[in-house]
Order: C-alpha cells, then sequence, then structure tokens
C-alpha cells in the first residue's frame, strides 16, 4: 500500500515526464517528449523555463539609452522648429493673398516651377479661369502673378520638407530601437498628422477656388478650414516640442504641496487659453476682421460696437461677424495677457528652480510684447511685416507655456 501511494523516489525521477521540469535532468536528446518518445530538438529550442530564463539576454526588455534619447528629442526640436516655419510662411502667404495662385495640386509634378514663358502663360491662364482673378485681381501682370506663386509654392514646398524631417528620422530611429513603446504611438501619431495636414490645407484651399454666384465677396479661403488648418498645426507644434522638452531637459523633483499643485493646475488652464487666443487668429485672418476697426482701446466710439449682434442665429456672429471676430480675439488676448501676469505672481510665491522661473519671467516679457505688437498692428492697418511679427510672437508665447508647463510636470513614481 506505500508503495501504491508513495513510490521510491528514484522510481519518480526517472520518469520521463518529470525529467522535462528538470534542467540538467536528461542529455538533451532525451528531453522534448512527454510520453517516452525520444526525439532530439532544434537549435535554439528549450524544454524547460529554466533553460529559458537562464540564457543571457532572454526575458529582459531593452531600453534606448540615455544618449538614444537625447537625439531623438533634438529631432522633435527641428521638426517643432519647422512646423514654427511653416506656420508663419503661412500667415505670410494669406497676408500677401498669395494662396490661391495654385489652382491644383499635385504630390510629385508640382515641385517642379515652371520654367519658360510657355510654362508661366499655361499657369497664369489656370489662375485668370478662378474667382480671384475674375474679381479681384483681373489686372494682374505676369510679374506679380509670379510673386504670389512662388509665395504658395514656398509654403507648399516647406510643407513637403516637414514631412520627410518628421517620417524619414522616425523610420530610422525605429528600426535602430531608439523609440520606447510609448514614444513609438506617439510618434506614429505625429507622422499620421503631418500627412493629415497636408491634405486638409489642399482641402482648405478648395474653398476659395469654388464658384459663388450668390456671393459679391472677394473671393477667400473658408475661415472654418483655415481654423482647423492652423489649429491642427498648432497641436502638431505643441505635441513635437512637448515631448522634445520631456526627453531634453532634466526633470525636477518639487515637493508635492498644494500650492504647486495650484500653480501646475493654472499654468495649463493659461496654456490652454493662450492656444484658444492664437486659434481665433485664424478667424480674424479668414474673415479680414483686422481692418474692421482700427482703434484701441475702442472699437470706433465705443466699447461695445453696435455692429456685434447682426447675424441670426446669434451662434453665426462669434464664427462669421468680422465685428464680433475681432471683439473676441481682443478679450481672448487680455484674458491671457492677464492671466499669464497671475501665473507670475503665483510663482513668486513657492520656491521653484531657478530654470523655471527664467520660463516664468520669460513668458511675462513675451505676453506683454505680443499685447504691444498686436495693438500696433491694429492701430496701423495690418502691415504685412508688423502683421507676420504678431502672428510670430503668439508661436512664441505658446512656446514658453509650453516649457514652463513642462517645468512643473509632475515626476512619474
Amino acid at each position: 500500500m506505500q508503495r501504491l501511494f508513495f513510490p521510491p523516489l528514484k522510481a519518480v525521477m526517472g520518469s520521463p515526464c518529470l525529467r522535462l521540469l528538470i534542467p540538467g535532468a536528461a542529455p538533451r536528446t532525451q528531453r522534448g517528449c512527454s510520453c517516452g518518445i525520444r526525439r532530439p530538438l532544434r537549435p535554439g529550442q528549450y524544454s524547460t523555463i529554466s533553460e529559458v530564463a537562464l540564457q543571457p539576454g532572454r526575458g529582459t526588455v531593452s531600453h534606448p539609452s540615455k544618449a538614444a534619447e537625447r537625439v531623438v528629442g533634438r529631432w522633435l526640436l527641428v521638426c517643432s522648429g519647422t512646423v514654427a516655419g511653416a506656420v508663419i510662411l503661412g500667415g505670410v502667404t494669406r497676408l500677401t493673398e498669395s494662396g490661391l495662385s495654385m489652382v491644383d495640386w499635385h504630390l510629385i509634378k508640382e515641385m517642379k516651377p515652371p520654367t519658360s514663358q510657355e510654362e508661366w502663360e499655361a499657369e497664369f491662364q489656370k489662375y485668370q479661369q478662378f474667382p480671384e482673378f475674375k474679381i479681384l485681381n483681373h489686372d494682374m501682370t505676369l510679374a506679380e502673378f509670379k510673386f504670389i506663386w512662388y509665395m504658395e509654392y514656398s509654403h507648399r514646398m516647406w510643407g513637403r520638407l516637414v514631412g520627410l524631417t518628421y517620417i524619414l528620422p522616425a523610420a530610422y530611429f525605429w528600426r535602430k530601437g531608439w523609440l520606447t513603446h510609448g514614444l513609438k504611438g506617439r510618434v506614429l501619431a505625429l507622422c499620421g498628422l503631418v500627412c493629415f495636414q497636408g491634405l486638409l490645407g489642399w482641402y482648405m484651399v478648395k474653398s476659395g477656388l469654388a464658384e459663388k454666384p450668390d456671393s459679391h465677396d472677394i473671393p477667400r479661403v473658408s475661415q472654418y478650414r483655415l481654423a482647423a488648418h492652423l489649429g491642427s498645426a498648432l497641436v502638431l507644434y505643441c505635441a513635437s516640442l512637448w515631448t522634445s522638452l520631456s526627453l531634453l531637459l532634466p526633470q525636477h523633483k518639487l515637493p508635492e504641496t498644494r500650492q504647486l499643485l495650484r500653480l501646475r493646475r493654472f499654468a495649463h488652464g493659461t496654456a490652454g487659453l493662450v492656444f484658444l487666443t492664437a486659434l481665433s487668429g485664424a478667424f480674424v485672418a479668414g474673415l479680414d476682421a483686422g481692418l474692421v476697426y482700427n482703434s484701441f482701446p475702442k472699437m470706433g466710439e465705443s466699447w461695445i460696437p453696435e455692429d456685434l449682434f447682426t447675424f441670426s442665429p446669434l451662434l453665426r456672429n462669434v464664427f462669421e461677424n468680422p465685428t464680433m471676430v475681432q471683439f473676441d480675439h481682443r478679450i481672448l488676448g487680455i484674458t491671457s495677457v492677464a492671466a499669464i501676469t497671475a501665473l507670475y505672481f503665483l510663482s513668486r510665491r513657492i520656491p521653484l528652480p531657478r530654470r523655471t522661473k527664467i520660463a516664468a519671467v520669460t513668458l511675462l516679457a513675451l505676453a506683454y510684447t505680443q499685447v504691444g505688437l498686436g495693438i500696433s498692428t491694429l492701430l496701423m492697418y495690418v502691415p504685412t511685416p508688423l502683421a507676420a511679427t504678431h502672428q510670430s510672437g503668439s508661436l512664441a508665447v505658446l512656446s514658453v507655456a509650453l516649457w514652463l508647463m513642462n517645468e512643473l510636470r509632475r515626476v512619474p513614481k
């Protein structure tokens, strides 16, 4: 009875099934079988969990080195710079009314500009078939057309450069294993957003090329599509810059006090407000709302103009009434400066690292500079150099707001 329920240990150890669970209990040629059939294993094949675990380098997840992270961070910083250049160049293209000069879109074909007189004449004839020439530029010469064509061409070629700056290094870093699992998803999203941005740009241009028989207004692109185009570019810029700063700047180990939590939340809200103010500038540009009331602080002779609610239903005024659009942009700008000022004084009440203090002071200085640029642009009837500087200033304020947010981010446990 005892032998039935408790067989000798030697007999148990000799069982071919149990030998599979014990590394080294049998020669390699005798492993790999659970029913007495002995088959040799292929090279690199292991019969037990213990053998796999004992192999050097197996079961461990490799992480990119700090040097690789810095390289990826610098790459994303360059990418965000190219996006900023595209936003600025797009703003100048809009200010010079050049965005509708190229009336078709080809990914490869349009990369070669016209070279001969015949090619330029053919390009000009295509432009003459669309509303902007018929209504606004019917007396334009070929030399004037070349200027606006090259402006739009530069913007499109810069957009292709942005795409290459993202996609080619991303493929290289992915192959080299320099991207963490979380960073891979973010890089894929950024590359996808770059491609979407190009398609959205042509979708915006098409709105200005369409014939509108019932409208007597000058041809322009839809302010909604312009805002979508700018908004997606700002999202791409912010995401790239934030990821770059997170990889390049060492994180501060700040004590998680109630004051710091309040400051962090206020910084997030202020950055969101700055983003919204910059986005509202797309509606100002799309409707030429900067030319409606060129006075400050009042709009004309009153603080609140009478034609704020001209359109019906009332919600249309927010997006389609130039007076309301300029009024909203003013209010958002003033509110952003007030929030940045409050954020600066809140930061003074907390002991912060030197780099964080520099970010707060820089944000305050840029905000007031941006207000001065905006007022000057308005009073001088939107001259192109000053208006382009004002648009660039909004990117600078947004950048430093992101920098300050990054300085205050929570240390992961």
